[in-house]
């Protein structure tokens, strides 16, 4: 295949009469198209048999340059002067029929018609990147998905980090002295650490220490961090990050060019670092795009002194002991299969019934404010996402179905859908407030570097809700949505959060934000006028806020000091326009309502990571899986076990049995290590006297208990 793209102004096509019998039937008249790409497309006989393999590589060339370029409209032009050995006339109508379709999935398509003679004018803007050729030819891969440019930034970091990132720097030079073909990628930051990415070479966990003690050598020969101009970079993956990141001071440590993503990233001399740790390795995808190679990531931290450092392996120490991904699987809470897939964890029995009590505890409690329960299916058709503008601003992170002629896609959040409900039928201002509630379960295409635990998921659950109301109704129902989230975290006894206002970056839209700035305007100043009349205290940041409106979010830290979002509150005057909703108010005109997005303890997996990492494990009665384990000390006890095991049930105690063949101190041992709330041993004296021993968490044991 070969094709010409040209970025035009315009373009103008008339057919005039068919050029071959097998032209297709159209209604004949004159196209025309402004501010696009114009995509003339020889399909060849190489093509035939390959047709699919060529559709997507025709659509990604042009989307890839209409990304480039932002444009929205595209031209298709069949143009077989391109080639001298041509495709048969059918094979090449079905690859731009179906190039057609897809494209129009995220662009305003039109396609000349094939077979036909026609006149057309073109207006070529001139630029560069106006005017390019390609051949592509079957068997060659082809990409599918984009990559993610790297982003300067512009702040300098803290000193914590300064060293952090340092000691990053350092390990890519080590590796590049250990391993000649190896390559550095980028250097970045994590949560309370730093990590540098590496290319080319195959690393484990048993090539630390070669690593750890190489990066000693280099500490000690007393390398500095020196200024050097860009062109002196010379290996390909620094060569990517400075084209990306634009005029930024380029640093040389030894005989290794860096590229910082930061602001005064790194100290003056390797000599400044007194202590360090490597902490593990992950993987991540060059420019998180799973087409790409994939490269090892190497943790690391370092400090100022041996104290700063005592004082981190201490921190290590109990994050280790309460990290989620770790401490979940080992009280059987959750495991995950190579064979389902990354982010797709698999709840147990023990964590299904955590999951359950906490979706009951939230059910129950917004039924009493005052919420409606829906049920809202888990795909819709593209159509849907294109009116709320997911389609445009949110494609990229969505799953997408063909069926038929249908192009599906699994919801990514449910707001759509109970507009759809909203809609049904006229309302009345009288009706309003409208509170909506769901257990959503959706769907986000994370890249295989950014998933962790239950942290970041494929598939997720959250406690969805979007409150319908008027202007004049604003206000009271901001107010009640915090007071509800204030409840669930305090009954949860999670403390530790704060609260985070994110804002749009008009100076950085790139097409991530709806476009209408008084709308923005309009709306952050509502929310920060609320914000300020709840008291809260909050901090700002601007490019965090949603595609359709600014929010509020609430703010926490795992254990080894990565920042998440575990709540979102949203005002939304966008959606509501684009989906028609109105009422009618009490002069019996249309209005429009006001839409208030929000969870009210986030998603469900997010939220449980954060209680095995604040309870490490030990959860308050309530939450626990299982209150009571009971033990019997040997076989001649096991019926009145089950009595005892049964009354229990009666009264709703969520009890399990250890009756294995084994010690009673080591059942005792292994019900702590579980972390049951109560432990009750059963000997021939409890049968007896028909009374059992309780011991609880601390080890203290209450004999004769009825």
């Amino acid at each position: 295949m070969k094709i010409l793209i040209l970025h035009s102004d315009l373009v103008e096509v008339e057919p005039k009469k068919k050029a071959i019998k097998d032209a297709e039937e159209i209604e004949q008249k004159k196209q025309h198209m402004d501010e696009c790409l114009v995509v003339f497309t020889a399909v060849e006989k190489k093509d035939e048999g390959n047709e699919e393999e060529m559709v997507g590589k025709l659509v990604n060339e042009v989307q890839k340059l209409a990304t480039e370029l932002k444009v929205e409209n595209v031209m298709l032009y069949p143009y077989v002067h391109l080639t001298s050995e041509p495709s048969n006339p059918k094979t090449a109508l079905n690859v731009l029929k179906n190039a057609e379709n897809i494209l129009k999935e995220k662009y305003n398509v039109e396609r000349a018609p094939f077979g036909w003679y026609k006149a057309f004018t073109v207006k070529c803007k001139g630029h560069p990147l106006s005017e390019l050729s390609r051949e592509l030819s079957p068997g060659e891969k082809v990409k599918k998905f984009f990559d993610k440019p790297f982003e300067f930034h512009n702040e300098s970091v803290t000193e914590e980090e300064k060293y952090n990132l340092s000691v990053a720097a350092m390990v890519g030079k080590a590796v590049s002295d250990l391993y000649k073909e190896a390559e550095v990628g980028s250097i970045g930051l994590h949560g309370d650490r730093a990590y540098v990415d590496i290319a080319k070479v195959k690393l484990n966990e048993e090539t630390l220490p070669k690593i750890k003690k190489q990066v000693k050598k280099i500490i000690g020969k007393i390398l500095k961090f020196e200024k050097v101009e860009a062109k002196d970079v010379n290996q390909r993956l620094q060569k990517e990050i400075l084209k990306d990141v634009g005029d930024v001071d380029v640093y040389k440590v030894g005989d290794l060019e860096v590229v910082p993503l930061y602001k005064d990233a790194f100290v003056k001399s390797t000599k400044d670092v007194a202590k360090f740790e490597l902490l593990g390795l992950g993987s991540a995808y060059w420019k998180n795009n799973a087409d790409n190679e994939q490269l090892t990531r190497i943790y690391c931290v370092g400090f100022k002194t041996s104290q700063e450092h005592e004082n981190f392996m201490k921190r290590l120490e109990d994050a280790l002991a309460r990290d989620h991904n770790k401490l979940g699987r080992e009280l059987g809470l959750y495991m995950t299969s190579d064979l389902i897939g990354q982010g797709l964890p698999l709840f147990t029995p023990k964590g299904t019934k955590l999951f359950q009590i906490l979706q009951r505890f939230v059910e129950d409690e917004e039924e009493k404010r005052g919420y409606l329960l829906t049920k809202t299916p888990f795909m819709a058709k593209s159509e849907l996402y294109k009116v709320s503008g997911h389609w445009d601003h949110y494609r990229d992170g969505m799953f997408i179905v063909k069926d038929g002629n249908d192009v599906m896609a699994l919801r990514p959040m449910t707001c759509p859908f109970q507009f759809q409900i909203y809609n049904s039928k006229l309302r009345s201002y009288k009706e309003l407030p409208i509170r909506y509630n769901e257990t959503s379960t959706l769907f986000r295409r994370e890249e295989s570097g950014e998933m962790h635990g239950l942290i970041r998921l494929r598939q997720f659950t959250i406690s969805e809700g979007h409150l319908i109301c008027r202007m004049d109704q604003l206000e009271q129902e901001f107010f009640a949505v915090l007071d509800l989230i204030n409840y669930i975290f305090k009954t949860l006894g999670l403390k530790d959060y704060w609260y985070r206002f994110s804002r749009w970056d008009p100076e950085n839209n790139n097409g991530k934000y709806i476009d209408n700035p008084k709308a923005w305007d309009e709306s952050e100043k509502i929310l920060k006028r609320i914000l300020d009349k709840t008291g809260v205290k909050y901090t700002e940041e601007k490019g965090e806020a949603a595609f359709y409106g600014p929010k509020l979010d609430i703010q926490m830290k795992n254990v080894y000091g990565k920042e998440d979002t575990v709540v979102t509150v949203q005002i939304d005057f966008a959606l509501p326009e684009r989906f028609n909703m109105t009422y009618v108010n009490k002069e019996g005109k249309e209005e429009r309502p006001i839409v208030i997005h929000r969870t009210s303890i986030g998603c469900y997996e997010r939220t449980i990571a954060q209680l095995i990492e604040h309870y490490a494990g030990k959860f308050p009665l309530w939450l626990s899986p299982v209150q009571v384990k009971l033990l019997n000390v040997n076989d001649d006890v096991l019926g009145y076990l089950k009595e005892v095991e049964k009354e229990l049930k009666e009264n709703n105690i969520r009890v399990e049995v250890d009756d294995r063949q084994k010690t009673i101190s080591k059942k005792v041992r292994d019900a702590q290590i579980e972390k049951v709330n109560y432990i009750v041993i059963i000997g021939q004296k409890e049968v007896d006297e028909k009374k059992i021993a309780v011991r609880d968490r601390t080890g203290k044991i209450e004999y004769g208990v009825s």
